[in-house]
């Protein structure tokens, strides 16, 4: 099926659609107002997406607020140019494919969303309905075409991927379904979820989403992390205003940087002893000190050093009972 004729299978489906010559009117309004081309081809993308898995279902309007997000989280907040961008898109062009909702176990009349998270969230920001289809899906169904979908658009980041199979496999979703709704093996599963259960929360939320950062980077960040000390350290980088005023991506990087570095070795520094030297009579004995502190040597020299340091032997109990007398003065 061509992709202008998805586009049109799904005005022809939504009774408040706008014609397809006006869309394509908003579409070249866009384009000219600065729209990116991988935007536009990532909206059609999103369309054949759900369409292949949409097909002959009935798109209706649903009142965002009557909308929960998916209790199997894949996305990691953040304030990104292309959420903006999407708005944008939608504000200019409308909706160009549904969500996917299915109806809430409560039966209170509110939905859990699929897939779809930011197409919904873009809707509530503009006060418009959001076009959707509604399936009676199980978890396993939920958390395999949340994942596909998410999957083929290339959409998540490494982390985000990770995250979201460390929560399916803490929510008791079985490791098959969990390769299932990623595409992948298990090998590549296994490192997933040892990054996400090794790199510790606050350092993941601080971090954020890293859209460049792919998945040979963050097992190099959690073997460090893995090191004597070195949670620590990531725990003080992270708190300092430097680290918070850079996007995600510089984080990473910054972070990885700073773990690498060899802890510099905090010496003491030792003061440099206090040495004098002297003679006495002539030269008659020699005199040599070092005060360094903790300790004080005495040494003596030349002819009369030998008979002098004996006297000093012989009188030094009387010579400390008059110095603890002056220091009590």
């Amino acid at each position: 099926m061509a992709r202008k004729h998805l586009l049109a299978n799904i005005g022809a489906t939504v009774g408040d659609r706008k014609p397809q010559s006006n869309s394509s009117e908003s579409r070249a309004e866009y384009a000219r107002r600065g729209a990116t081309r991988s935007m536009m081809q990532s909206l059609d993308e999103m369309a054949e997406n759900s369409m292949r898995v949409l097909e002959g279902e009935t798109i209706v309007s649903l009142d965002p607020d009557l909308l929960e997000v998916s209790p199997f989280a894949d996305r990691i907040a953040s304030n990104d140019d292309d959420f903006s961008a999407l708005v944008s898109a939608i504000e200019q062009a409308g909706q160009s494919s549904p969500i996917l909702v299915r109806p809430h176990p409560n039966g209170s009349g509110r939905f859990v969303i699929v897939y779809g998270h930011r197409r919904a969230r873009a809707a509530r920001q503009l006060g418009i309905a959001v076009k959707a289809v509604v399936k009676p899906i199980e978890d396993i169904a939920h958390v395999i075409a949340q994942g596909q979908e998410n999957t083929a658009r290339s959409d998540l980041t490494f982390i985000e991927k990770a995250l979201f199979a460390r929560k399916l496999t803490s929510s008791g979703i079985d490791k098959e379904t969990v390769k299932s709704a990623l595409t992948i093996d298990d090998t590549l599963l296994s490192r997933m979820l040892a990054v996400a259960e090794h790199v510790p929360e606050q350092v993941l939320d601080a971090l954020g989403a890293a859209r460049g950062v792919g998945r040979d980077r963050w097992e190099e960040l959690k073997k460090l992390l893995q090191l004597p000390g070195k949670s620590a350290q990531a725990s003080n980088l992270i708190r300092s205003d430097e680290f918070a005023s850079v996007d995600s991506d510089q984080r990473f990087a910054v972070l990885l940087d700073d773990l690498k570095k060899k802890a510099k070795s905090k010496k003491t520094a030792v003061a440099k002893p206090a040495e004098r030297s002297w003679s006495l009579a002539g030269n008659a004995v020699k005199v040599a000190t070092k005060d360094t502190g903790k300790g004080f040597t005495l040494a003596l020299k030349a002819k009369d050093a030998s008979r002098f340091g004996a006297y000093l032997s012989e009188h030094l109990e009387r010579f400390y009972q008059e110095f603890q007398k002056t220091e009590q003065m």
